[in-house]
């Protein structure tokens, strides 16, 4: 029977003073640390938690500790003990939970979903957010395993893939067939996923905004005329900017294999009507009144 291997890996900092203890007249720089500890764990308290009672206390003091690990973890140092508690005493620990909290502020700034809102802008959503994921990233109980950091580099890579989105989709909108579409919320999935159902007509016009009406009359067109895929997409592409055209690629191969096979289908028409607005046009598709 194999044994499933187990790493320890408590937070960064702790694996930074679990060095310290090794280190011989360690005493001055172990108060020093200790000292600043206490003050950005009062710091967080007053701000996030709550210095009043003994649960918001610890629950700062884990939050000061994930957030001095994550500006370690996050610092291009060797991945050792000793490599981390030199950064540590060479930096400080208020500099470095500084350090951890940029990376914080700079993550909550991009996008948690490929969807623009009037509410972005509102400051009290901005904090609400932003101490929603200092308390998801940073919290790290000193006696347990952390992977803060690695929830962070995970939560990094999805929102910039969202901002790209976002900027793929505002720009399909700024080259929309009927003018610009200013309307200052965004769907980006949707914007994206209109403009490569629509594509598939062969024009090469770009459509980001659509409607009942317009969909209907590309699916009977699409039926009726059998136009190429692949050509519509390939003259549609040419005209977008290299750094889009991952983004449109990669859904189009999605789109491939399900609402487009269904466009060219039997099915019927007001099927596929419910399913684009369902799944696809989103907030994309203009409301239509009889």
């Amino acid at each position: 029977m194999q044994i499933t291997h187990f790493e320890s890996r408590p937070p960064q900092l702790v694996q930074a003073l679990e060095a310290l203890a090794q280190r011989a007249d360690s005493r001055e720089a172990a108060e020093i640390l200790f000292d600043e500890l206490c003050g950005i764990t009062v710091l967080v308290a007053k701000k996030f938690t709550n210095d009043r009672t003994a649960d918001g206390i610890q629950e700062a003091f884990q939050l000061a500790i994930g957030c001095i690990s994550l500006g370690i973890s996050q610092a291009s140092i060797p991945d050792g003990k000793d490599a981390k508690l030199s950064f540590l005493l060479q930096h400080g620990a208020e500099h470095v939970f500084q350090m951890g909290f940029r990376h914080i502020k700079e993550l909550s700034a991009l996008p948690y979903v490929a969807f623009v809102s009037d509410f972005d802008n509102d400051p009290f959503i901005q904090q609400r957010n932003l101490k929603a994921i200092f308390m998801e990233i940073c919290s790290a109980d000193p006696s347990a395993n952390w992977s803060g950091d690695s929830v962070y580099a995970n939560e990094l890579l999805d929102r910039k893939r969202n901002q790209k989105l976002i900027e793929c989709a505002k720009w399909l909108r700024k080259h929309n067939l009927d003018g610009p579409v200013k309307d200052s919320e965004l769907d980006a999935n949707a914007a994206i996923a209109i403009a490569i159902i629509f594509a598939i007509a062969g024009n090469g016009q770009i459509v980001a905004r659509t409607s009942q009406s317009a969909i209907e009359s590309l699916i009977k067109y699409t039926r009726e005329v059998r136009p190429d895929v692949e050509a519509g997409w390939d003259r549609f592409l040419k005209k977008i900017p290299p750094e889009y055209q991952p983004i449109l690629r990669e859904r189009m191969e999605e789109l491939r294999v399900t609402i487009i096979k269904k466009i060219y289908s039997r099915t019927k028409i007001k099927t596929v009507l419910t399913e684009l607005q369902d799944f696809y046009a989103g907030n994309e598709q203009d409301i239509e009144y009889p």
